[in-house]
């Protein structure tokens, strides 16, 4: 509930209230039943809140008669996290995506709401909001396309479909060139607001929007980075992920989490400060599985420790390769780099090579596209030991040797 009200507040609610029901399974009619339905109904005439938020998915029906009996607005989770996804969405893509899914979870709706939905062009009504809330749940597409029949919204959706399927064709070549460069794509993911656009700015020196606000990032920025032993690698900052993230945005950001799916190492930021730091990063683990991208190599950013009374009380045998940082203070950044670097090593090809001295961008080419455990110069040439991306084995063929390191 308390992330409930984040939520709202970062859509632009004053929240006035709040209201827990406990049923063995949700009312069919109403979702928290007739009694605590009335309840509330009680509680606006006191309160006047015009908007309520359910933390649960509502079905068409539960919100039409909930919205009868209470004379305010009522939205659900999904509906909520829709709207805030439509206020960040910077880019044509991200607005295509937000209007695909929203236009997706609106379609089964529009039965019967053709009065409600004129109505809602005057405002919206949350457990409690007042005032600022006033579109929240209906911005997007807008009140046009909402009220158009449903053989047309049927139609936006099939042109929407394929307006991503060509983000999707461009974000394919983009990733292809960059594997043909056998550069590393490490990305970012964690639950949001855990810091991810704070440590990607620490890490890139770049100034990618960060905010103290759920879901301030949601379109994915790239950026170069240079990690130890000069080794070269693209950072890519993703959106924050959340409990009960509704699928349909999942499906939508299908294009754009593809950045994760084909990543070669997934850099999670973890909020250690907060009280549920293991449940959100079980949320993160459970996203990342659906999206078949759980099992990728991973480092663990334990973010804010510069908010916990004793840092060096951290405890990271509870994340996969965990380094605590403080992206905002930058503090741990250089470990987290070398951690980095070392993970991505184990995912590269071991190598030892000899490279002769007139082809000394061979031996630059390899610190920047590998990782150098051990280099030596003797008469024949350089000779490098280490390990380098599949992609640039064929590269550095004619170099391969075997044996020992001559001392």
């Amino acid at each position: 509930m308390s992330e409930l009200g984040a939520l709202a507040r970062t859509a632009g609610a004053e929240v006035v209230g709040s209201m827990v029901q406990r049923l063995r399974h949700p009312d069919v009619a109403t979702y928290i039943g007739k009694g605590r339905a009335q309840e509330l109904s009680d509680t606006e005439k006191l309160l006047g809140f015009d908007l309520v938020i359910f933390d649960d998915e509502l079905s068409p029906s539960q919100q039409r008669n909930l919205e009868k009996l209470l004379k305010a607005r009522v939205i659900d989770r999904t509906a909520l996290i829709l709207d805030i996804f439509a206020q960040h969405a910077r880019t044509r893509e991200g607005r295509l995506q937000v209007e695909l899914a929203q236009l997706e979870y609106r379609l089964p709706r529009l039965a019967g709401r053709g009065e409600d939905f004129s109505r809602q062009a005057g405002g919206s009504r949350s457990s409690g909001a007042a005032g600022a809330g006033g579109a929240i749940g209906v911005r997007g597409p807008g009140e046009t396309k909402l009220e158009i029949d449903r053989r047309r919204i049927r139609s936006r959706i099939s042109e929407l479909h394929e307006e991503i399927d060509g983000v999707r064709g461009q974000r394919m070549v983009h990733r292809r060139q960059r594997a043909s460069q056998a550069i590393p794509v490490v990305a970012v993911v964690g639950y949001t607001n855990a810091g991810k656009s704070t440590l990607f700015n620490a890490l890139t020196e770049s100034e990618v929007v960060a905010e103290n606000k759920l879901f301030a990032t949601l379109d994915p920025t790239t950026r170069h980075v240079v990690l130890p032993g000069n080794q070269e690698a693209l950072l890519t900052d993703t959106v924050g992920f959340i409990q009960k993230l509704p699928t349909k945005l999942i499906a939508a950001f299908r294009a754009t989490l593809e950045e994760v799916i084909d990543a070669d190492l997934l850099l999670e930021v973890v909020d250690i400060s907060h009280e549920n730091a293991i449940e959100q990063s079980e949320t993160v683990n459970d996203v990342l599985q659906s999206l078949d991208a759980g099992g990728k190599p991973r480092v663990t950013a334990l973010n804010k420790i510069d908010l916990l009374d004793d840092p060096s009380e951290v405890d990271t045998s509870l994340y996969p390769n965990a380094v605590p940082v403080s992206a905002l203070k930058k503090v741990g950044l250089d470990g987290l780099r070398e951690k980095i670097a070392e993970v991505l090593a184990a995912t590269m090809e071991s190598v030892r090579l000899i490279v002769p001295y007139s082809r000394s961008e061979m031996v630059e080419l390899f610190h920047r596209r590998g990782y150098v455990e051990q280099e030596v110069h003797i008469p024949e040439g350089t000779l490098l030991v280490g390990r380098i991306p599949r992609a640039l084995k064929g590269y550095y063929a004619q170099y391969m040797q075997a044996g020992s390191i001559p001392s």
